[in-house]
């Protein structure tokens, strides 16, 4: 509960701050030409954001490759009364798993060749409730509209700083409207990272409610977490960064400041509130 009103809130903080930057780069007719690009924006990120996603992961087909998976997801969606969701797979050896798709009815569920190694039935049941957890919230539409919204800020702001914004409108406010320019994509990804992280909680609390305990989505997170340690630092490709915020783990976050602007909250935050669900110490 507490962390589906925070995500409302900042989804009213990020809306506040797009309609903010529209007015005071143009005044009235800014603002409205901000709302228009949004919500054009949103509609064709809502009705293309399964396949988009899936085709820049390079995700197969499930099939007969992983028949776990299917099994596990099939007992998780009827417990949970979902629509069966479809299921890929993506050849790598980095461990995750993601969930996309616009609705229930139309979602995608893939993991990873890199995760399926490491993680027992048990761990992986856990990461897959989380990813349905995901699905049944709408989270993917929340990610959408969010990301939609920071990216048009940053544009609009970019805009008006390259071709002056309207200073001609007796609405408009020059000097906010230079600080808009600096300071609104900043603040604008700060919301959006913030968002995904609440939708992390969130879907971590799905599947420890479902499963009732949230050991085995710990002992996971933890895997992935050493995982990580133990191997060079990875540069993500711009694919894997463009849709980093859909993973069940963000394997290429850093520490201290840059947490600001990361898509998943610290291993060791997700853990202590695993705890916490579980009234463990």
């Amino acid at each position: 509960m507490i962390q589906g009103l925070k995500t409302t809130l900042l989804m009213a903080g990020l809306t506040g701050l797009f309609m903010l930057v529209g007015y005071l780069l143009g005044g009235q007719t800014g603002m409205l030409i901000a709302l228009g690009f949004a919500a054009i924006s949103n509609i064709g990120m809502y009705w293309l954001s399964d396949s988009i996603v899936l085709k820049m992961q390079g995700a197969k087909p499930l099939g007969n490759r992983y028949p776990q998976v299917e099994r596990i997801v099939t007992e998780l969606a009827q417990q949970e009364n979902m629509p069966m969701p479809k299921l890929y797979y993506v050849d790598t050896d980095i461990p995750n798993a993601f969930a996309t798709g616009r609705s229930p009815k139309h979602a995608a569920v893939a993991v990873t060749a890199g995760i399926m190694d490491i993680l027992t039935d048990n761990e992986l049941r856990a990461v897959l409730a989380h990813e349905l957890g995901h699905v049944k919230n709408r989270d993917m539409l929340v990610s959408t509209i969010a990301a939609t919204m920071a990216g048009a800020i940053s544009y609009i702001a970019e805009f008006a700083f390259w071709f002056g914004g309207n200073r001609d409108s007796e609405d408009s406010n020059p000097i906010a409207g230079i600080a808009a320019m600096i300071l609104a994509p900043i603040a604008a990804m700060v919301i959006q990272m913030a968002v995904s992280r609440s939708r992390e909680y969130l879907a971590d609390e799905h599947s420890a409610h479902q499963l009732g305990s949230g050991k085995d989505l710990e002992s996971a997170l933890m895997k992935l977490e050493n995982w990580k340690q133990q191997v060079p630092p990875i540069a993500p490709s711009p694919s894997e960064q463009a849709t980093s915020a859909l993973m069940f783990s963000n394997m290429f976050s850093m520490g201290g400041l840059a947490n600001l602007f990361s898509t998943h909250p610290s291993t060791a935050d997700r853990v202590k509130r695993l705890r916490q669900i579980d009234h463990r110490n």
